[in-house]
């Protein structure tokens, strides 16, 4: 029977210090809220439900496409990609989405660290097979641990873009990181940016005119090996969208 690991992080209301623009907000209606709907809605008493209870739902007052474990589409990186309009979410291939896939570990490396070609290379190098066209490629860092804490956006290294495009080269279209982002924390980058007073710094591999997907804020990929598993990642199909909440699990054979 395959084993599967639950790769996503969990969808719940947001702590109060959390700044606005990252916010999720969920409202939740339970079954007594549920009954009284159905009276309002279709003349149906509570005599008239199971133990007189309604539907329970949920609202999400406040949901961003990339306030949890989403797929970035190319269109959140730029609106052109290799001279093209960026694809959006709903236009990708589903086939990007369910592969094979392999963890390369960076665990150790500290906050704003670059993860560079020679190491993706070497972490490469290290797995029990070749990498093939399609397959998802995971970037361990650990920062799932700071999942919930108010400086997780402040957390992990970052893959440079000659990485990304390393990757790219071998095949692989989707990529995913346990940290919130791909590149390295924006504050960083910024600070390098105006430093340099160029374009090609901040939010680099993003904008590194790749059509790519990236899995962010994922969590438990320590509890992977580093191949032998599918990853199934599948979107949210949001016609124009930037990007799409995913619920991503591991499929293991065992």
């Amino acid at each position: 029977m395959p084993r599967f690991v639950d790769l996503s992080a969990p969808i719940l209301n947001s702590p109060p210090e959390t700044p606005e623009p990252l916010r999720t907000e969920i409202v939740f209606q339970g079954h007594e809220a549920g009954a009284a709907a159905i009276e309002a809605m279709l003349g149906v008493g509570p005599e008239l439900l199971r133990d007189g209870e309604g539907w329970a739902t949920e609202e999400f007052v406040r949901f961003g496409t990339h306030n949890s474990t989403h797929v970035d589409a190319p269109w959140h990186y730029n609106s052109t990609i290799a001279g093209e309009r960026a694809l959006t979410i709903d236009e990708l291939p589903l086939e990007w989405f369910h592969a094979p896939g392999v963890v390369l570990d960076f665990a150790h490396k500290e906050d704003g660290d670059a993860i560079t070609v020679p190491e993706i290379d070497d972490a490469l190098a290290g797995l029990d097979r070749d990498i093939q066209p399609l397959d998802i490629v995971l970037i361990r860092t650990g920062r799932d641990a700071f999942l919930n804490a108010p400086d997780y956006m402040i957390k992990g290294p970052g893959v440079t873009a000659e990485a990304t495009r390393r990757l790219y080269e071998l095949g692989t279209r989707v990529v995913g990181i346990d940290a919130w982002g791909w590149d390295a924390p924006l504050h960083l980058e910024a600070e390098a940016a105006k430093a340099k007073g160029e374009p090609g710094i901040f939010w680099a591999a993003h904008q590194c005119d790749l059509a790519y997907s990236q899995i962010e804020r994922l969590c438990n990929l320590g509890s992977l090996p580093s191949s032998g598993f599918t990853v199934s990642c599948f979107p949210l199909r949001i016609v124009g969208g930037s990007a799409g909440p995913a619920r991503v699990v591991a499929i293991l054979d065992e």
